[in-house]
């Protein structure tokens, strides 16, 4: 029986949809079978996502609107109470995920995109290509990133696009040597060889033939990555020279309600404000380890012993 086009078109997409709906079957299985420790860390994360995505609404008060006493203390008006000049903490709090979280997303993306590229390159064409980037990322991870993340934001400014670039481009070496190194180990393949030979384009070997080969490492190592901007980010915050004011963020937030802590024996639930954003970076941090944790013994192979 001949098929006519209209009854091949029904097949293809009974067959796409049949894969489609196996790959969700599996995806739910792994996720029953994670541990507690993954899938606190995968509900917080999308509470941080909710919470960033849906700030306007959720949020009680303006990112920066002001009110006439500052660090007011905890009431139904002002549930964590207010800063120093009078804005809402809860509100700040809840902007902050937005901008603090958004920003380290985004510059970790830029960083995999800058350092993953550049490695994948040098890993397919070890030439003077490979020697030139390979020492010049020897040379920038020679310095300290947060005293040279310093010295350049000094230089050319605090701008939230400065922010981005300057960290993207430090960070980007961490991730040049990682793709490198584990490019390297396929791309002696005979697969890849066999690519060259057909006469494929290196765009083409890159996105097709090495890439799908070593995700696993460098999802992970994404995880991993997000910590540390999302934490250097905090830190140049905190130093004065990283998101400005008044755009709320976690690191100026324990900056400027530091004072309170001494008071703290006075008023527990003053001295306990400069701990929010503090908290909201450590709870953050420690559900992206849990979940990458997990992904890296899942994709390892690895079995649990039974016990």
């Amino acid at each position: 029986m001949t098929q006519t086009p209209d009854t091949y078109s029904a097949a293809n997409e009974k067959t796409a949809f049949a894969a489609e709906r196996t790959r969700w079957d599996k995806a739910k299985i792994v996720l029953r079978k994670s541990p507690w420790s993954a899938r606190f860390g995968m509900v917080v994360i999308l509470a941080y996502m909710i919470v960033g995505l849906f700030a306007p609404i959720i949020a009680p008060y303006g990112e920066a609107e002001v009110f006439p006493v500052p660090f007011a203390p905890w009431d139904a008006t002002h549930i964590f109470g207010t800063d120093q000049i009078g804005r809402d903490i809860l509100s700040r709090l809840i902007y902050g995920a937005r901008n603090t979280v958004g920003i380290a997303l985004v510059t970790t993306f830029l960083s995999f995109l800058i350092g993953g590229g550049l490695g994948l390159v040098a890993a397919i064409n070890r030439s003077w290509i490979d020697q030139v980037l390979s020492r010049g990322v020897d040379v920038l991870m020679a310095i300290p990133s947060l005293i040279f993340a310093l010295v350049l934001l000094s230089i050319f400014g605090s701008s939230a696009v400065n922010l981005i670039m300057i960290i993207a481009v430090l960070d980007a070496t961490r991730v040049f040597r990682l793709t490198r190194s584990v490019a390297v180990n396929v791309v002696v393949m005979e697969y890849v060889e066999a690519a060259r030979l057909r006469g494929e384009g290196l765009g083409w070997i890159m996105r097709r033939e090495i890439l799908p080969n070593i995700m696993p490492p460098l999802v992970a190592e994404f995880g991993l990555r997000f910590c540390f901007v999302f934490l250097t980010i905090a830190a140049l915050s905190f130093l004065g020279v990283g998101i400005q004011p008044p755009t709320a963020d976690w690191g100026s937030m324990v900056r400027e309600n530091a004072s309170l802590i001494q008071f703290a024996q006075y008023d527990l639930k003053a001295g306990l404000t400069p701990l929010l954003p503090a908290s909201a970076i450590a709870l953050l941090t420690v559900a992206v380890n849990f979940v990458v944790d997990w992904f890296l013994h899942h994709t390892s192979g690895l079995k649990d012993t039974p016990k």
